[in-house]
């Protein structure tokens, strides 16, 4: 089963719902586990920021109405991170344009497949929301490339970063995911085919995955009698 996850590394309820939907891959059995395979898709809050950053406090002000807002909003989400067990610091946080994240993501996955994506992803998650750094700023990117292993060096990963290099693929990916009705993150997209949005709780994605998996078995004769209808969902 191919799971899609579109997100943004600067949207905290992406951070929140990977790491429910890891909380519920662990309570499948491992010979389930090993039949899901997860990539990390491209999708921007703001393709229009600029790639110099700013505070997020400042950006959310604008956004959502002013100081108090932005504040109220701060807290809720790191409140909720923290009952997950993530640290969220984001009265340091930048926001910038993640474009050159997206890149780096993509480029991971045809390094070294889900595994090199995964550390990818959750190298710009932790820059973002616990280490206060700038996601649009490329000498930042490139050692965060180069610490994960996407690229051997420094250099290298600089070369790919000025270049074209998955530019036209990067957009092709972002306009795919409004095709197939992506408009807010994180969704969570089963077999090109279902579609689950929202940081859902475990449970949710538990029941999911599992009506899923048996109706890959009886695809394949191995179990009939079954129906998946979840949450609202129609599988």
């Amino acid at each position: 089963m191919l799971v899609e996850i579109y997100s943004d590394v600067v949207c905290p309820w992406c951070a929140i719902g990977k790491v429910r939907f890891e909380k519920a891959l662990a309570r499948l059995e491992p010979a389930q586990r090993e039949r899901i395979a997860v990539v990390w898709r491209p999708h921007q809050l703001d393709p229009t920021a600029p790639s110099i950053g700013t505070p997020v406090f400042d950006a959310y002000a604008k956004k959502f109405g002013g100081p108090d807002k932005a504040a109220a909003i701060i807290d809720r989400v790191t409140s909720v991170a923290a009952d997950e067990g993530l640290t969220f610091h984001m009265d340091r946080a930048i926001r910038a344009n993640t474009f050159d994240c997206h890149r780096l993501i993509a480029q991971a996955l045809l390094v070294g497949g889900p595994g090199l994506q995964y550390a990818m992803k959750q190298r710009l998650l932790d820059a973002y929301f616990s280490e206060g750094c700038d996601v649009g700023d490329r000498a930042m990117l490139a050692d965060a490339a180069v610490a994960v292993g996407v690229f051997l060096d420094v250099e290298m990963a600089s070369l790919f970063l000025e270049s074209g290099d998955l530019v036209a693929e990067t957009r092709s990916e972002l306009a795919d995911g409004f095709d197939k009705g992506v408009s807010a993150v994180p969704t969570f997209v089963f077999d090109s085919a279902w579609m689950v949005p929202g940081a859902q709780d475990p449970d949710v994605f538990v029941n999911v995955l599992n009506r899923l998996l048996v109706r890959e078995d009886e695809a394949l004769g191995l179990v009939t009698g079954a129906t998946c209808e979840v949450d609202g969902v129609d599988c």
